[in-house]
């Protein structure tokens, strides 16, 4: 049996909802086995764009470092310089023709042209610190878990449509024109959340978190938690995003009206600041910055609420 849609009138039995449910529970399989395949043949690009925001933290943070990782990055720095030099010599040297062969002019010219490979070869600037892996595992392990991740990501709108197609035929149309726009509403917030995470939390958190006494700590940071604490906190940012859906949602349902949420506004407010306490994020920066934007979405969710509310009462 097919997945199709059923309308809210028809009256089925069990066993078909029940072939329903598993024909779109099928759907929803296939396409994320399609997008894990996608996520972990991209694992490279994926893994690249979760290391930039530690490698962005943590770029200068060797220049105050003391341990063996500042060490080598500061004598990787001391070669390219001695390289440079040496290389600018050996042309001068070549240049000046006078009493030299053209054996010793070309050696010169080959010694030269290898310290400009070195050169080149050596970064001119400290590079940021990329997670490090301690188990002979854990680089296939990790690797397998983000492209999981991205892969439900990537097939979360075909589940999300699944799943509406399910359990729209038991609302009425009524309770549709309020579920519609929420439902529309709910995967452009998630994204925005995650952009706001990614672009915004990340960079703040890390940075603090990495480069706090970077004089008196030479910190290596395992893939298992950098990964965790980076895809949690941009799940944790997805899903604060969607403050403005639980809100319009409970207006319009009737559960409560806007003038009660802003007679209790303080609660509320107490309510968020205690939710943006328990998100992942172990240091007050993390915290602050999820918990601005609850607060302003929050605040733009009870004017939006008002508005629709009046347009019902109408």
């Amino acid at each position: 049996m097919s997945a199709r849609a059923i309308s809210h009138e028809a009256r089925l039995p069990l066993l078909t909802h029940l072939d329903e449910l598993r024909m779109r529970m099928i759907v929803s399989a296939a396409t994320l086995v399609v997008a894990f395949g996608f996520a972990f043949w991209q694992n490279h690009a994926l893994l690249n764009v979760l290391n930039r925001p530690l490698a962005n933290a943590t770029s200068g943070a060797l220049e105050h470092s003391r341990g063996p990782l500042a060490e080598s990055a500061q004598t990787q720095q001391a070669v390219r310089v001695a390289l440079n030099r040496q290389r600018v010599a050996f042309e001068l040297q070549a240049q000046a023709s006078t009493g030299r062969s053209l054996v010793e002019r070309r050696a010169l010219n080959s010694a030269a042209q290898a310290d400009a490979a070195a050169v080149a070869a050596t970064p001119s600037e400290p590079q940021g610190r990329q997670p490090v892996t301690l188990g002979i595992g854990e680089p296939f392990s990790q690797t397998v878990t983000v492209s999981a991740y991205f892969a439900l990501l990537l097939a979360l709108p075909v589940i999300l449509f699944q799943l509406w197609a399910f359990v729209i035929p038991a609302f009425s149309p009524r309770e549709r024109q309020v579920a519609a726009p929420m439902f529309a509403l709910a995967p452009v917030l998630f994204a925005a959340g995650l952009a706001f995470g990614y672009f915004v939390v990340l960079p703040g958190a890390v940075g603090f978190l990495q480069n706090f006494n970077a004089s008196s700590f030479d910190a290596l940071v395992q893939a298992r938690s950098y990964y965790q604490f980076v895809l949690f906190t941009m799940l944790a940012t997805g899903v604060l995003f969607q403050v403005p859906v639980a809100v319009i949602a409970l207006t319009q349902t009737g559960i409560v009206s806007t003038r009660q949420l802003r007679e209790h506004r303080r609660y509320a407010i107490v309510a968020i600041v205690a939710l943006a306490m328990l998100l992942p994020g172990p240091d007050p920066v993390t915290t602050l910055l999820e918990l601005i934007p609850m607060l302003i979405l929050f605040e733009l969710s009870l004017i939006v609420a008002t508005v629709l509310e009046r347009r019902s009462r109408r």
